[in-house]
């Protein structure tokens, strides 16, 4: 028999580390249009509907659902994507969906965002009497008040309105029960994976204070609160939104000058500093800070790629003494000897004979200088 999956869409490289985003109530993994292309850069990203929202079946919950109901679809759909363990970034009832894998579930996460959300809703009483009236009316009632509840005035985004309106009532109102009995706050101390933590400054539904109470709570948990931004964040404030999740999944960058001397040794830079005057002291903070600092440090491509590109560029300009100074530091990203001949042999059929014959001189000259050195060593 073949499990019913919660719909979704996977963006980005199959070999890149899988992150999962899960949306807030009435809407549709559409609230991550403005972050996800970002996100999907350097990660496998996968963003769900909740049942009867989008394109997820309506029959997948019924009265009653908890949010371990939720995860549990969630690590259905990781297991039929052959993911074993996943960053994971959700909105409000998604962000409690990850607040239960990481007490329950912790060996499945690496890491995890909760943005827009809380430990608890406020009590089950309201959200029991919002999940009998849906049952009762549908969801027009609602659909009125959702640029209230979600945006800053004068903000809306139109195709999440519209999900919300789509939605099926009995999915949507067995999202509410989820919500009724949700409330981890007795739990929290437990969870272990790296946690961030986003509040909307203006979030009506769940305030900043919300978060704090998480962030005091979790170990190590960092709290990031967001001016101007309500209940949907990445919707309205993507770019902030795909900044803290790029810290928390990526780490801090390295410096310029760091990777400078990881990528060309520590050697070489120190003469390049020791040779800078007054005149050549700004084009030295130039390389250090954009080819190093922004260039070399952008994850999309590994550092042995970029070598290969970088001997590439230097054969076809017949730039001898920085193709000896680059095949050093191909060298130093992993390439082996064999690898770095069979980028110049490439070369000669693009850049030419004669220039792939210079770059196999000088690249023997400098393989042999490091044999030397490793043997002396």
């Amino acid at each position: 028999m073949t499990t019913k999956l919660l719909n979704h869409r996977a963006e980005g490289p199959a070999s890149a580390p899988p992150l999962l985003l899960g949306p807030s109530l009435g809407t549709s993994y559409a609230l991550w249009d403005a972050v996800a292309p970002e996100l999907s850069v350097t990660h496998r990203v996968m963003r769900w509907d909740l049942p009867g929202h989008g394109g997820s079946a309506a029959d997948l919950i019924g009265p009653g659902a908890t949010v371990g109901d939720l995860a549990a679809l969630v690590l259905d759909l990781a297991d039929a994507l052959d993911v074993d363990r996943f960053a994971y970034a959700g909105v409000s009832l998604g962000g409690a969906v990850g607040l239960h894998l990481a007490v329950h579930h912790p060996d499945r996460l690496t890491s995890l965002a909760v943005l827009c959300s809380s430990a608890h809703f406020g009590g089950g009483a309201a959200w029991s009497e919002r999940a009998e009236r849906v049952r009762r009316e549908g969801l027009e009632w609602l659909v009125e008040s959702a640029d209230a509840r979600w945006f800053t005035p004068g903000f809306t985004v139109p195709r999440l309105v519209r999900d919300h309106r789509e939605a099926d009532p009995r999915a949507y109102a067995a999202c509410c029960d989820a919500l009724a009995a949700f409330d981890l706050r007795h739990r929290l101390g437990e969870i272990t994976v790296p946690t961030l933590l986003v509040a909307g400054r203006e979030d009506p539904a769940t305030p900043p204070a919300h978060l704090r109470e998480l962030a005091d709570a979790v170990p190590g948990a960092t709290l990031v609160e967001l001016p101007g931004a309500s209940h949907l964040a990445p919707a309205q404030c993507p770019q902030a939104v795909s900044t803290a999740l790029r810290s928390q999944l990526d780490g801090p960058p390295a410096s310029g000058m760091t990777v400078r001397r990881q990528v060309l040794g520590d050697a070489h830079v120190d003469r390049a500093q020791d040779r800078q005057t007054p005149f050549t002291a700004r084009f030295q903070d130039f390389i250090s800070r954009y080819a190093w600092g922004e260039i070399w440090t952008d994850p999309t491509l590994s550092r042995r790629e970029r070598s290969m590109i970088t001997l590439t560029a230097l054969v076809a300009h017949g730039h001898d003494d920085e193709l000896a100074m680059h095949v050093r530091a191909a060298r130093r990203n992993g390439l082996t000897p064999e690898e770095i001949g069979a980028v110049l042999l490439q070369t000669a059929v693009y850049c030419g004979v004669p220039a792939a014959n210079s770059a196999f001189a000088t690249a023997q000259r400098v393989l042999a200088e490091l044999a030397e050195e490793e043997g002396a060593g």
